[in-house]
């Protein structure tokens, strides 16, 4: 998944969640799109060094998207992707290459049931369901899905558990959007109701994975598989 034309600047500030005030290296300041709509209080803070795409799109609001920002932890800086629409592209790429072993007629966003889901398959005889869900917050080395309370990934996680239940292959498929983290847990403080339908689908034959990615200023591609802890806290 591959970004063109990108800039670093520096972000200066938030004035509402599609956009953020940044400056670039030559002193000037402009209003970029921030393509996530979480909350992302501990990635965008006053002074982090951001990445920034050009879009040659007429008519835009904004020249460009925030991409990405770097996080300073304890253990060094932290290259992480903010582009909601990117676990979906990587989490595509990753599927066509047999991530999940050959599937045949993969497709993205179908409709089955009550909800539209990220990618449907077949594999031999059985249906196959893959919703992606991208993970940027990160606390002492632990990834955390999600950062804000989701009823619309609750509603998703519970209607896999359902089709799991009738013998389909269901799978969540957390993409971390950075390297170096130990492990994957449900962000239990925010929104409990998530983590327990989580525990209850693995517990019902979903898939629980979660797979973090190699993350460069114009790339990001999935990496390893990251250990995923569901016991509660």
């Amino acid at each position: 998944m591959q970004y063109h034309h990108i800039q670093q600047a520096v972000f200066l500030q938030r004035p509402n969640r599609f956009v953020a005030r940044v400056q670039l290296p030559d002193g000037s300041e402009l209003r970029a799109h921030v393509k996530n709509t979480g909350r992302c209080a501990e990635l965008l803070v006053p002074g982090a060094k951001v990445y920034l795409e050009y879009s040659a799109r007429p008519g835009r609001a904004t020249p460009c998207d925030l991409v990405a920002v770097e996080k300073v932890t304890p253990r060094g800086r932290l290259l992480i992707n903010m582009d909601s629409a990117a676990p979906n592209a990587a989490a595509g790429e990753w599927l066509a290459a047999g991530g999940l072993g050959p599937l045949q007629q993969l497709r993205a966003e179908q409709t089955v049931g009550d909800s539209r889901f990220d990618f449907a398959a077949m594999q031999q005889d059985r249906r196959v369901l893959v919703e992606v869900k991208g993970c940027t917050l990160e606390q002492d080395g632990v990834a955390r899905f999600p950062d804000a309370p989701t009823l619309r990934g609750l509603k998703h996680v519970r209607e896999l558990t359902g089709f799991a239940r009738q013998g389909w292959r269901c799978c969540v498929l957390v993409v971390i959007q950075m390297t170096g983290v130990q492990r994957f847990c449900p962000n239990w403080d925010t929104h409990r109701e998530f983590g327990l339908a989580l525990r209850e689908a693995a517990d019902a034959g979903v898939e629980v994975r979660a797979m973090d990615c190699l993350v460069t200023p114009d790339s990001m591609v999935l990496g390893a598989p990251v250990p995923v802890d569901l016991s509660l806290p």
